[in-house]
């Protein structure tokens, strides 16, 4: 499998990439890393590695967008941008794959402009994965389509239940709304009208109906979908309040104890791994032609070849087939 890296994607580009490029290299024999960035720069530091496999190729871009610019704006004042050529590469079938921790919203909007959708998909999302009481749950969309319909929220529906299926091991994925509440009629006409539309469709004996906010971690659906501004909204304060929240547990209680603190330290840590997000490696934008991994922008070498890991997982499990497959024997449903 052939992956196009950006490698000026990131706070700590390019040096985490080209990291990361090489641990999953060395995991994974029939991966091929295409490193996109300044080939000067990107040559100076190859040559201070060791064992650099002839796997891994540098790809000239002159330019790269900052993670504080405006997406669209700096796409259209950097044609040569670095996340640019990668879906380049993808949309000229050079690569099967685009991973970057740069700008989030400079990824998708890259990715908009080539329109490589998959057949039937109308609009890309978003898909990450949280943890639970009960296992893991799939949220999606959390920020590519912050104005969606109720028709992208269905697909929604349709995409994560085949993410949770063949990527968790999740069997029949129970699916669920995001909404202020349980009952039937609650919410805005959007969600409304994406309620009456999973109510109909085929997904209907997996669909569960609405969920609160606080249903999420509770377990109560395995897939929760909700517009794009919502989704990144949930994200982000998810993302602070377990940081918060094990740094005040960890001192109070480690603190508090005379004896077994390594113990309660290492505790801690393993729990603290379950909310972290370079265990996944980043979120799969999920219904373009070919794969995607965003990876946060604070990702290291571990993160970076986890994503790589999961783009080959994905393929090797065909997910965007099953995502054509079940849009194409299940039209869209009727509010």
């Amino acid at each position: 499998m052939r992956i196009a890296l950006d490698a000026m994607g990131g706070d700590d580009a390019p040096g985490i990439n080209i990291d990361g490029a090489l641990k999953a290299l060395a995991k994974w024999d029939h991966l091929t890393v295409d490193l996109v960035g300044p080939a000067e720069q990107l040559n100076e530091i190859l040559a201070q590695c060791d064992n650099v496999p002839d796997r891994l190729n540098v790809v000239h871009a002159s330019q790269f967008v900052g993670m504080d610019e405006k997406p669209t704006e700096a796409l259209r004042k950097k044609p040569d941008a670095s996340i640019s050529i990668c879906w380049k590469l993808m949309a000229e079938k050079k690569v099967q794959a685009v991973v970057s921790a740069g700008n989030t919203g400079a990824v998708v909007a890259a990715g908009l402009r080539t329109r490589l959708f998959l057949k039937q998909v109308k609009r890309p999302g978003i898909a990450v994965v949280l943890p639970t009481l009960k296992g893991q749950c799939v949220l999606m969309d959390v920020g590519a389509n912050p104005a969606a319909r109720a028709d992208h929220l269905y697909q929604y529906g349709v995409m994560g239940s085949v993410y949770a299926s063949e990527m968790l091991g999740i069997e029949r994925p129970r699916i669920g709304l995001l909404n202020i509440g349980s009952e039937d009629g609650k919410g805005t006409d959007l969600v409304r009208e994406a309620h009456a539309m999973l109510s109909n469709s085929y997904l209907k004996d997996q669909y569960i109906g609405n969920v609160e906010g606080r249903g999420i971690y509770q377990g109560e659906a395995d897939v929760v979908v909700c517009e794009g501004f919502v989704g990144n909204v949930v994200l982000k304060v998810s993302e602070g309040m377990a940081d918060m929240m094990f740094r005040v547990l960890s001192r109070e209680i480690v603190g508090a104890l005379d004896t077994e603190r390594e113990k309660a330290g290492q505790a801690f840590q393993t729990a603290a791994a379950r909310y972290e997000y370079r265990e996944f490696g980043g979120a799969p934008l999920l219904g373009v032609d070919g794969l995607c991994m965003i990876s946060h922008g604070s990702s290291d070498a571990h993160a970076m070849s986890n994503a790589l890991g999961t783009c080959i997982k994905m393929r090797e499990r065909q997910i965007n087939q099953m995502v054509v497959d079940n849009l194409a024997g299940s039209p869209t449903p009727t509010a």
